[in-house]
Parts: C-alpha cells; sequence; structure tokens
C-alpha cells in the first residue's frame, strides 16, 4: 500500500510540472494596465493574478514561467 501511494504522489507531481513552460527573451512591450508582456518573438503572455513584475520594460532580457494550458505568465525575472 505504501509503494503505491508513493507511486501516486510522484506521477500527480510530474503531471503537475508537465503543464509548465519557461521562455527567455528581450520585452518587446509591457501593458500594465492589461498585465500583458510581449517578447520581441511575438509571444505574449498575461500576468497570473499577483505577479510582480519589478524591473519589466521594453529592451529588457527577462525569463517567463507560464503554465501551458492557460498562457498565463506565473513568474517573471530579469534576467542580467
Amino acid at each position: 500500500m505504501k509503494k503505491f501511494v508513493a507511486l501516486l504522489i510522484a506521477s500527480a507531481a510530474m503531471v503537475g510540472t508537465a503543464y509548465a513552460g519557461e521562455i527567455e527573451g528581450v520585452v518587446k512591450t509591457f501593458d500594465e494596465a492589461t498585465k500583458t508582456v510581449t517578447l520581441e518573438d511575438g509571444s505574449a503572455f498575461v500576468l497570473a493574478e499577483g505577479v510582480a513584475v519589478d524591473g519589466v520594460a521594453a529592451g529588457i532580457k527577462v525569463k517567463v514561467a507560464f503554465d501551458d494550458t492557460s498562457k498565463a505568465a506565473t513568474a517573471v525575472t530579469v534576467v542580467q
């Protein structure tokens, strides 16, 4: 029984991470009104509730973590 529970937990963890993506690029625009970050390659991401975007502006290189199903940005980090 313990092995079954461990297998179930491990499977659930893998499924949870299967729907996450990450992309790195240069910000083309950041619209604070719509909370949308658009990268130079045309990728656009709406920020999920509560995501902070300190220092994000056009021309800044960022890493965006996002939900594959909704394309909502779950984190935006400035890359040095």
